[in-house]
């Protein structure tokens, strides 16, 4: 269930379906030179937080790291942090539910992507319009994700390019929504006084 904030910029309620913590884990295949010397493909655990605080633009963070076989952390992988936008002047888009986001992940690259929402279901597709990159940071000249709410899980998936690999997918993953405290107290509000009643 899409729960819409009454607090929520009305600019950004189509987007509504992003909001909350999600955790969960994924596959990671580098392109060559990507992730620092031995990287090779490997299971991952992320943590997205998708937020806001009443202005128009949700704020997106994201944390991943490397796991062992066993579902361990191993090492931080990647961390990134953005700012998402709907606009009603889409940059090459065919509707009015376009969607901007600026973005930095800390590997010194700095990226702008352009795409829209899908027509009547819970999902974005975005391109990189514009890719920025700091000195020793790995080649890389565009990308393209997919974000979709499908069965109460987020699902996304990302692909890449660089000067001399053509756009392939390097980064996927499931995630659920983890509940907040609040939110914990309000589903267990029509529990009895009594616990053990429960039970009964």
């Amino acid at each position: 269930m899409i729960e819409i904030p009454s607090d929520l910029h009305k600019d950004v309620v189509p987007l509504a379906f992003l909001l909350g913590t999600w955790e969960g884990a994924g596959v990671f295949a580098p392109l060559p030179g990507e992730g620092g010397p031995g990287a090779e493909k490997c299971n991952f655990g992320q943590e997205i937080v998708f937020r806001h605080d009443g202005r128009p633009f949700l704020e997106f963070r994201s944390r991943t790291w490397v796991l062992d076989n066993e579902g361990e952390k191993v090492r931080p992988l990647e961390n990134e942090h953005s700012f998402w936008r709907i606009t009603s002047n889409p940059h090459g888009t065919s509707g009015a539910r376009g969607v901007e986001i600026s973005s930095v992940r800390d590997d010194g690259t700095v990226e702008i992507w352009y795409g829209e929402l899908a027509d009547g279901k819970p999902q974005v597709e975005v391109s990189t319009d514009a890719v920025a990159r700091i000195e020793g940071s790995a080649p890389y000249s565009g990308g393209k994700r997919l974000y979709g709410f499908v069965k109460e899980e987020l699902l996304w998936v990302g692909e890449k390019a660089a000067p001399e690999v053509s756009l392939r997918p390097y980064m996927s993953a499931q995630l659920k929504k983890v509940l907040s405290p609040a939110q914990l107290i309000k589903d267990i509000n029509d529990l009895p006084d009594d616990g053990i009643a429960f039970f009964r």
